[in-house]
């Protein structure tokens, strides 16, 4: 699908959206439109439920008087209350209903924003992106077409006051939405073809970009000591990797400063090992590597857009599979640190992985904070459902960055507790830690954080549990349902917000 921008004035062809505000008030180009088709939109309005909401949509087709095939009114609410999430939902929510409706081409008239907070070239970039967002597919093994399902719509031009800053802003954004798309298309792969050094292999095309990508191989990883990551993956015949990648883009003085760093769990495949999961439902399991995909899709979004930072992503790569060779409930590991494991239960594996992963980092780097990202705990998502991650940080101003970030995209943290008290949940009376705590089912998610905690050292550190956000079954006006992309547009808003300019 394609994006362009121009300036405000009624399209020859094609179809056209225009904007009616709360209380059915109609912007200027609106206004003009009803007179052209003489008073259409208005009687339309009247034997409709449309009031000019946020996500109102009414489709009028073959309307007299204009030369385009259907008029789609698009509810905005109250002008003043207009955020950029909101925008993104608009266009998102245009591209289902024209791609439902067979149209191709569509052109977006916004004006009448007023006292609207987000500028006006912002705003037009904005939808585009949401559009962007909703346009995306994966659809690489399907080898048969089926033309009702299949989208219709080819191209988006928005209408705005000032389009050459639009088509400005929209650059970054489309860059931001690649790594997004790179994360869906990772966690949408299936285990086959997705394995620990096929996703070492697609991380290498990050290097088109700038991005320098180094890879350890099991050798080398047992060289240096990361007995917790290689006894998750000592069952499977795919080998395990590390894979480091690097974006160096600040310049100037910030080009000293130590980098800010992201790690991912990549469990390409989680079986639970010999603690083996319920047979249903299992092939989800194949989005295990969802921390690792949104690092990766992180960085491709951060070198496409040239971000003025340096960055350091690191992602272990296992799969937890059951074979005569796998980690046994009651081993002990011994992990990069020189802290030896009790492995009571093979199905926590992912913070085994994180272990060596954060201690690898923050010993090798000395970043000036660490996040890592994981679908860690079932846990998380009886805590908070599929509306927010679960947010765990060492750094009170570490975290609350992240809250703000989170809430300017749309991709919700909630920030929950961590104390000594539940950190004496993981200690073994065989072994330095144990892998779960002595609490049973309880509080597993910050049990799990706190056994993290131990690999970041004095390094300010966030874990965010995406365990419920990675994938989803249900549509939502910018994000179909499988595989999610979360977490690429909190960071990189955290990164420019904190990290750039500064």
């Amino acid at each position: 699908m394609k994006f362009a921008f121009s300036e405000i004035s009624l399209p020859k062809r094609g179809s056209l959206a225009v904007p009616v505000y709360a209380d059915n008030s109609f912007s200027p180009m609106t206004k003009e439109v009803d007179d052209l088709t003489g008073g259409v939109l208005s009687r339309a309005l009247e034997t409709s439920r449309f009031k000019g909401k946020k996500g109102d949509l009414l489709e009028i087709l073959a309307p007299n008087g204009l030369d385009v095939s259907r008029v789609v009114l698009f509810g905005m609410g109250e002008s003043e209350k207009i955020g950029q999430t909101d925008l993104e939902d608009l266009g998102g929510r245009l591209v289902q209903k024209l791609n439902s409706s067979g149209a191709r081409n569509v052109t977006v008239i916004l004006d009448g924003l007023g006292e609207c907070a987000v500028k006006d070239s912002d705003a037009a970039a904005f939808v585009a992106f949401g559009a962007k967002l909703a346009a995306y597919r994966f659809t690489r093994y399907k080898t048969e077409d089926d033309p009702a399902s299949e989208p219709s719509l080819v191209r988006m031009t928005v209408a705005c006051k000032t389009s050459a800053g639009a088509r400005k802003t929209f650059v970054d954004l489309e860059a931001v939405a690649e790594g997004v798309f790179m994360t869906r298309d990772l966690v949408s792969e299936p285990a086959n073809t997705l394995h620990p050094e096929t996703f070492a292999d697609r991380c290498k095309e990050l290097t088109d970009l700038g991005v320098e990508v180094e890879i350890l191989d099991e050798d080398k990883m047992r060289r240096l000591g990361m007995g917790a990551l290689l006894g998750v993956g000592q069952g499977s015949v795919r080998e395990s990797q590390m894979v480091i990648m690097r974006w160096n883009g600040a310049s100037g003085k910030k080009s000293a400063r130590k980098p800010i760093a992201f790690v991912g769990k990549g469990v390409c495949f989680d079986t639970g090992g010999i603690s083996l999961k319920p047979g249903p439902g299992m092939e989800e399991m194949k989005w295990d590597m969802g921390g690792a995909g949104t690092v990766t899709g992180l960085m491709k979004a951060l070198a496409g857009r040239k971000a003025k930072v340096n960055v350091v992503g690191v992602i272990g790569l296992v799969e937890n599979m059951p074979d005569g060779n796998a980690q046994r409930p009651g081993d002990i590991v011994t992990a990069m640190s020189g802290t030896t494991i009790e492995i009571l239960n093979t199905d926590a594996e992912g913070r085994l992985v994180l272990a060596d992963a954060l201690y690898y980092t923050q010993d090798r780097f000395e970043p000036e904070i660490m996040i890592d990202l994981a679908t860690l705990t079932g846990a998380i998502i009886i805590s908070l459902g599929h509306e927010n991650a679960g947010l765990f940080s060492n750094d009170d101003a570490l975290a609350d960055k992240i809250y703000q970030a989170g809430t300017r995209v749309g991709e919700g943290v909630w920030r929950l507790p961590m104390s000594d008290k539940y950190a004496e949940q993981v200690k073994s009376p065989i072994a330095d830690l144990q892998n779960i705590g002595t609490g049973g089912r309880g509080a597993g998610s910050i049990v799990a954080a706190e056994f993290l905690k131990k690999f970041v050292g004095d390094t300010p550190w966030a874990h965010i549990d995406i365990a419920g956000m990675a994938w989803s079954k249900k549509d939502t006006p910018t994000v179909p349902k499988g595989g999610t992309g979360y977490g690429v547009r909190l960071l990189d808003r955290f990164v420019r917000d904190n990290y750039e300019g500064k």
